[in-house]
């Protein structure tokens, strides 16, 4: 039999809002100063700045004085220009858009609407805070802002900028996407080569098992227990917290699928279906995953002609610690090692793998069927054939030779 190892991605809901990000519309620049005169220690009339009683002006001269102060109020608005205007009398200063170019814009954890107005204006997407704060205060969403990295553009107007912010399919994810079928190790160094952590880090929270969440059924042992499915990174992630949550994933598809249940409903503990799953899942292509379920089943279960070993490539390379290829030799298959299914009876000790939904699926609800051999013959379309009898095996068998020496898949 011959190794299928198919690569295909998972799937994680989008994260929860950040309920910290609350609308804050008060600003201190536009606290209202009051009204209080400023107080100028000299007279212009007087000299030392000494203060002194003057005799009331005449009618005439008053006239004249306050047509002056007329004047040159005008000339003093006038002098200090459109912009002054605008921004004490008129409405906040903002952008018509629709902007240019791209800025990326994170929201951290913990901003406030004030601290994103505030970064915004920083970074050349809106003209002021206060316009981001009003259009905030006129949108009920603005409050769900989401923790993230979203795409901008330089001089938009303040309501176009926080469309895109509430909207949370605008968030930039980060995110890590684990195959079905790959070992603990591949799983580490695939982390280890997507995220700023090392192989290190995460191999010392591997160390202590008991802290990763595993089921009891596991016997802290994660293999197999890392489900494959796509996982976004916070700022906050950790080799501890990926790891858990990729613990806690598995945990939702056995409930998804009744694991514990169906398993005892088969006769099987639920670590062994897990087992079985991690088998189909480097063995199978999806569409014959019950089938080869089937036939472990029935080797198993029957003595048959194959004295209940398994006989799985796949067990011989794990046992290796390597891939070996789409067949193995007889030296290879020799190793002497729990998970080698050509010596020794029944499951190996635990998964070699991380098996999928569909594997666990077809572990749980094998296909009906006398087969006790299989055998993949292209091994690019994933193509199986299945035989009874030994005889039939090695004529399908030698039709993967046949392939083999032709294409450069083996």
């Amino acid at each position: 039999m011959t190794d299928y190892d198919p690569r295909r991605e998972g799937y994680l809901d989008a994260p929860g809002v950040d309920p910290s990000m609350e609308p804050t519309y008060a600003d201190p620049q536009h606290d209202d100063p009051g009204h209080d005169e400023e107080v100028y220690d000299d007279d212009p009339y007087v000299a030392g700045g000494a203060r002194r009683r003057s005799r009331p002006l005449s009618g005439c001269l008053a006239a004249l004085v306050a047509l002056a102060v007329l004047v040159a109020g005008g000339v003093l608005l006038v002098t200090m220009g459109k912009g002054f205007i605008s921004d004490r009398f008129g409405g906040a200063q903002d952008y018509p858009g629709p902007g240019s170019g791209e800025v990326s814009f994170e929201v951290a954890t913990g901003d406030t609407t004030t601290v994103i107005g505030r970064n915004l204006k920083s970074a050349g997407v809106v003209a002021s805070v206060d316009a981001f704060l009003n259009a905030a205060a006129e949108e009920p969403k603005s409050s769900k802002i989401q923790v993230g990295t979203y795409t901008l553009k330089k001089e938009m107007a303040a309501a176009d900028a926080l469309a895109v912010l509430i909207d949370p399919a605008n968030v930039i994810k980060n995110t890590v996407t684990i195959p079905e079928g790959l070992r603990v190790e591949d799983i580490v160094d695939t982390l280890a080569k997507k995220t700023d952590f090392s192989r290190a880090d995460y191999e010392k929270v591997l160390a202590e098992p008991e802290k990763l969440g595993l089921p009891s059924y596991a016997n802290d042992n994660p293999e197999g227990y890392l489900f494959p499915a796509t996982y976004e990174l916070t700022p906050e992630s950790t080799p501890k917290s990926i790891l858990k949550a990729m613990v806690k994933r598995f945990k939702q598809a056995a409930k998804d699928t009744d694991l514990e249940q169906r398993a005892a409903d088969l006769g099987y503990e639920p670590g062994e279906i897990v087992t079985i799953a991690s088998l189909v899942q480097v063995e199978s292509p999806p569409k014959y995953m019950p089938k080869v379920a089937r036939v472990i089943y029935n080797r198993l279960e029957n003595r048959g002609e194959t004295n209940y070993l398994l006989q799985l490539d796949a067990t011989v390379n794990y046992a290796h610690g390597e891939n070996l290829g789409a067949t193995t030799t007889d030296e290879e298959r020799n190793i002497d090692s729990p998970y080698n299914t050509y010596r020794v009876p029944g499951l190996p000790p635990g998964p070699i793998s991380a098996p999928g939904t569909d594997a666990l699926e077809a572990a749980l609800e094998p296909a009906d069927g006398p087969w006790f051999y299989y055998v993949t013959v292209n091994l690019r379309t994933g193509k199986t054939l299945f035989a009874v009898t030994l005889d039939e095996h090695n004529r399908n068998r030698a039709k993967l030779l046949k392939y083999c020496e032709t294409s450069d898949a083996c």
